[in-house]
């Protein structure tokens, strides 16, 4: 591992791995708009000795990009996974206005990092997986195994009529009929700190929609009251999360919860007919959706209520589960996990801890098709979605160089 950092090290061309994050970060891809960055990323996968490049529209004029990098090994490939969607710029340029920074797409140099839209969600991840095939070619060392490469868009919400996963779900649909090689592991590219995820909360998001019946307010007798009935409704949900708050905490992403994101009714001078109510509920690691789900509705219809009071639920947010997202969670003592936090030591020995995601993303289509999965990339989540995105250049620098030693089959012999 020792001669492999040296030369990779001295191979490496950090001038040139800037200007490819920088092309990158240049061509905007807010969910919905894929299309010219998936094209970007089809020429850079050529670039670098790619074989079977392929642009297959997941939605009309919306492409996933894949791609086989050849080892000569039998080995099961390793896939390097990323979403091309970021979320819109909206305020952007007016938070910058006058400061460097001010282009969302402009790539920005400060304070040691990179600056702008996708910086760190994910774009950076990506250019890592090309960067570090590259570096392996400068430096002459082979792939010690196929690298799969999967861009899909359609990972971000946020944008009307899109952000469900529809590019994963394409992506998935192409591994189960084999049209796509099945990898043995998987690195989704999604901000870590250079630390590895390996496992990640699960979701689901609920809209409630309380009717009872309007009346004038002098005769309220008349009327049903919905604001009342939704009182009861969020007791019950209250004492549930009071529940499921006691089941304990999973060691990587905390405990579970249902927490109500907003409430909005009432009536114009009566008795209010509607009030509607949104809710997440967090899932930890081998928690079941569907037990969930049913759960809460239990806790909703056991409020006392009024025998005309309907009560609608809806799940809009529906991922690898028609209501919400799976947790998962890849065991500590899977080989090719130990060896790739192997190689990130080797490169940054502060970083490479085990944790948890604080998020939902796709490495879950994925585990449930029995792929281990982790993230691992550059750049810090906390900061991502907002007007601070940016990623060190040090920690681009140290992933790539990680991610290099990792696909050069570092550690297998004592890991693997």
């Amino acid at each position: 591992m020792n001669d492999l950092h040296a030369r990779l090290a001295a191979s490496f061309d950090e001038t040139a791995a800037l200007a490819l994050l920088r092309r990158a970060m240049g061509v905007p891809s807010v969910t919905g708009a894929e299309a010219a960055f998936a094209a970007v990323l089809a020429n850079e996968l050529h670039r670098i000795g790619a074989e079977n490049v392929r642009t297959a529209e997941f939605l009309p004029g919306r492409p996933n990009v894949t791609a086989t990098r050849r080892s000569g090994s039998d080995r099961p490939p390793v896939l390097l996974i990323g979403h091309t969607d970021t979320v819109h710029v909206r305020g952007w340029r007016e938070r910058w206005a006058g400061d460097p920074r001010e282009d969302p797409f402009g790539g920005a140099i400060a304070d040691g990092c990179l600056w702008g839209r996708g910086a760190a969600d994910l774009k950076a991840g990506i250019c890592m997986t090309l960067a570090a095939v590259h570096l392996l070619d400068q430096a002459g060392i082979p792939l010690a195994q196929d690298v799969q490469f999967a861009f899909v868009g359609d990972e971000e919400s946020g944008e009307p009529g899109s952000g469900v996963s529809a590019g994963m779900r394409h992506f998935c649909r192409d591994l189960d009929d084999g049209t796509l090689p099945r990898p043995g592991f998987a690195v989704y590219v999604e901000p870590t700190c250079l630390n590895v995820y390996a496992a990640q909360i699960g979701f689901f998001i609920a809209d409630i929609t309380v009717r009872g019946r309007s009346a004038y307010f002098g005769v309220p007798e008349q009327g049903v009251d919905a604001l009342k009935a939704t009182h009861a409704i969020l007791s019950a949900l209250w004492t549930h999360d009071a529940a499921i708050r006691r089941a304990g905490d999973h060691p990587l992403v905390g405990g579970s919860f249902l927490l109500v994101t907003g409430i909005e009714g009432g009536g114009f001078i009566a008795v209010p007919e509607t009030c509607r109510v949104s809710l997440i509920r967090k899932l930890r690691p081998g928690e079941d959706l569907d037990e969930a789900r049913l759960a809460m509705e239990a806790a909703i219809h056991g409020a006392a209520l009024h025998p005309d009071i309907r009560v609608e639920i809806r799940y809009p947010a529906g991922r690898d589960h028609p209501v919400g997202g799976i947790p998962f969670e890849t065991l500590p003592n899977e080989p090719e996990l130990r060896r790739l936090i192997g190689c990130i030591q080797a490169m940054a020995p502060e970083r490479g801890a085990i944790e948890g995601a604080p998020f939902w993303s796709e490495a879950s289509f994925l585990t449930a098709r029995g792929i281990p999965a982790v993230y691992f990339a550059p750049g810090d989540i906390r900061i991502c979605h907002t007007f601070e995105e940016r990623v060190p250049i040090q920690e681009y620098r140290e992933g790539i160089l990680a991610l290099a030693l990792f696909l050069a089959g570092a550690g297998r012999q004592t890991c693997c």
